[in-house]
């Protein structure tokens, strides 16, 4: 796998919308429908004290369940982007790109430039894993890292059209409670890349959440081959 350089396409984001399919998070009309489209990215510990972290990237929101799954497009890296120093730029990148049916990972490393343009950082693998069917499949490295690639049920619970009568003035009684709510996109899918990784390999949190407790400043982001 040779170095490509690659341009930033989306950045994931706190900005929330939807569609009548599935959550997501379009930035640009252009990346509907594809593995450029970033709907969600979470960050947390597995289990309480854990010594791990968890990132998982959903893309390609609209990947519904009587359809056949999506493919991650070859010209498509994906960045974790991790902030060590609190200046919100990238200090760790974790990368993930896929070929012929795997997915690749690399890092995590101080990346060659940051900002725009991304290069795959080669000589820095971090492991690879069969992309996932209907059946997932996780590869756990020798470094205690675990990796997976493929679909996954799209996580976000919304009552899509009676936030479309409330906004609409049709339902004065407001939203409903979470026990009569109905999840508009149950069993829609997304493609999800995750990643499980020992802290030793990210350094120590330089910031606390709201609850106080330590975290990494992190985002992600899709680059788009030149």
């Amino acid at each position: 796998m040779k170095k490509t350089n690659f341009i930033i396409g989306l950045v994931a984001t706190g900005i929330l919308s939807a569609t009548i399919i599935a959550a997501d998070h379009i930035d640009a009309p252009s990346t509907s429908g594809t593995t450029a489209d970033i709907a969600d990215f979470f960050a947390f510990e597995p289990s309480e004290g854990s010594d791990n972290t968890v990132f998982a990237v959903d893309l390609q929101s609209n990947v519904l369940p009587d359809l056949a799954f999506g493919t991650f497009d070859e010209n498509v890296l994906t960045e974790i982007n991790i902030d060590t120093d609190g200046d919100l730029v990238e200090d760790l990148v974790i990368q993930a790109i896929p070929r012929d049916g795997r997915m690749f990972f690399f890092g995590p490393v101080t990346p060659s430039q940051t900002g725009l343009n991304s290069q795959v950082m080669v000589d820095e693998p971090l492991g690879d894993v069969e992309i996932s069917g209907a059946t997932a499949i996780v590869n756990t490295t020798s470094s205690g890292v675990s990796l997976f690639a493929g679909p996954r049920q799209d996580p976000f619970f919304f009552d899509f059209f009676q936030f479309n009568a409330v906004i609409g003035g049709l339902a004065p009684e407001g939203f409903l409670p979470a026990s009569d709510a109905e999840d508009t996109f149950d069993g829609a899918n997304t493609l999800s890349i995750v990643v499980e990784i020992p802290n030793s390999l990210l350094g120590t949190p330089t910031a606390t959440n709201a609850l106080g407790i330590p975290v990494y400043r992190t985002w992600v982001t899709t680059n788009n081959r030149q």
